[in-house]
């Protein structure tokens, strides 16, 4: 069984990523179809929209397929991993730049590559099931697939509190962030996607599109937007840990699970994009610098480690807490990386 199935159908340009016993999980081969796919489609006359959807029902993309990126960070060799993380920013890019219509079907789990394939077109659907976030603080990494781009768009704080935290959006909280943009029940999905690909038009999305079940980040951004003030890392944590209330220690307890390098790291990457006004190929250049150092110099191997090989749950961090890490550290995971930079090319045929 093929892992992604493209094809035409109608007017629609079909991507469905195709391993839901691996909830979809993102390979390198997978990143490198879908952009071939783009390519093919950009001047295709044939084609008036890109339908991004996936087999099963528990999720879109729950994140990138990490086995042989650890197997070979482990013993040494960065460079399947660099490339990996290049070439799937690369097609995060297209995807958000592209000239045609991109509409994503986001059910169950969108998180970490899963967001840099659904996140970033111009339609991003959302059904009652949805789950979407960006947990990689938690394995060693900071958001990326151009994640720190939308964190550093999204209203308030709820950037820096999303990127560190991992917090799960559902649908009315994921519009809420610009993570996504229409409510769509999913037992209308179907006739959905039969009319996009039959009008090539994006007008029944509107047409069928409700009002998403409450969510929980609207009637919290006030003391999201209070804590998560701070320009460091070390200001938000002084922040919670001077209040009382409920969500302080519920949110202490989360930033508890991040690598703190990831943690500050991340907080850095959406205050500078926050301040240059955020770009996506901005973002993925930043991200890129951190995931480029990650193995040799982050957190990387030992979050895998204890999260997917041992499964112990007990990771062991270069730094021993949240808001210990020197500024320096963060300067040089994010510092430029000269001739090994993130480009954006178009690949050679």
């Amino acid at each position: 069984m093929a892992d992604i199935v493209i094809r035409k159908q109608g007017h629609a340009g079909r991507i469905t990523l195709n391993r839901p016993q691996a909830l979809n999980a993102l390979t390198h081969a997978m990143c490198l179809a879908v952009d071939a796919a783009l390519r093919g489609w950009r001047d295709d006359g044939d084609v008036a929209l890109v339908i991004l959807d996936a087999a099963g029902t528990r999720a879109f993309c729950a994140g990138g397929d990490i086995a042989r990126m650890y197997a070979t960070g482990i013993a040494g060799d960065y460079r399947y991993g660099r490339r990996f993380w290049a070439d799937e920013y690369r097609m995060n890019a297209r995807i958000a730049e592209y000239p045609k219509p991109v509409v994503s079907f986001l059910q169950g789990f969108t998180m970490g590559g899963g967001v840099g394939v659904g996140c970033h077109g111009s339609h991003r659907i959302v059904g009652e099931t949805s789950q979407i976030a960006m947990p990689e603080c938690g394995i060693g990494l900071v958001p990326d697939v151009g994640g720190s781009f939308l964190l550093a768009r999204a209203p308030g704080r709820l950037g820096e509190y999303l990127g560190t935290t991992g917090t799960r959006m559902g649908p009315a909280d994921a519009i809420l962030a610009g993570f996504a943009d229409s409510h769509v029940p999913r037992s209308a999905w179907p006739d959905l996607l039969a009319r996009l690909a039959g009008s090539g038009d994006t007008g029944p999305i509107g047409e069928i599109a409700t009002p998403p079940p409450k969510g929980r980040l609207a009637a919290r951004r006030a003391v999201i937007d209070r804590h998560f003030a701070g320009r460091t890392m070390g200001d938000i944590l002084h922040a919670l840990r001077d209040s009382t209330d409920d969500f302080a220690a519920e949110t202490l307890q989360a930033l508890s699970r991040a690598a703190p390098l990831s943690a500050a790291s991340a907080v850095e990457i959406i205050h500078r994009l926050r301040a240059a006004g955020p770009g996506l190929r901005r973002a993925l250049d930043l991200e890129y610098r951190f995931t480029y150092r990650s193995m040799q110099h982050a957190d990387f191997l030992e979050g895998i480690r204890a999260a997917i090989i041992d499964k112990d749950h007990t990771p062991r961090w270069r730094h021993a807490g949240v808001g210990e890490v020197p500024a320096a550290e963060v300067s040089r995971m994010l510092m430029p990386l000269g001739g090994d930079a993130l480009t954006f090319e178009e690949p050679q045929t």
